[in-house]
């Protein structure tokens, strides 16, 4: 076993438990709000930590080429839709948690 399989293996594990992390996040969080965030930050990272875990694993230089252009595109794409989710959600007047302090797109 090579230190890069070794370094894949940790990045693979940490990725599972970000994953594991965002799921249990979405639902025990109290609104949509809380929910997309733990649907994008923790999620984002986890399946980047796999899929660069899965890079260091493989030998075919192809596999690895598809691998990091999808963590590029999982990394441009997911704030972009995170964010379009959250104002979606807030101009269709989804109810905000009572912990919610500060409404940024409130008129």
């Amino acid at each position: 076993m090579s230190p890069l399989d070794v370094v894949g293996a940790v990045l693979l594990l940490a990725g599972t438990g970000l994953t594991v992390t965002a799921v249990v996040g979405l639902y025990r969080l109290p609104d949509v709000y809380a929910r997309m965030h733990a649907a994008t930050k923790p999620a984002t990272l986890g399946i980047t930590c796999c899929l660069l875990g899965a890079a260091l694993t493989v030998d075919d230089v192809d596999i690895v080429t598809k691998l990091l252009l999808a963590v590029a595109f999982q990394l441009a794409t997911a704030p972009v839709s995170a964010h379009l989710l959250g104002r979606g959600a807030h101009e269709a007047g989804a109810d905000q948690s009572e912990h919610t302090v500060v409404d940024e797109l409130a008129d």
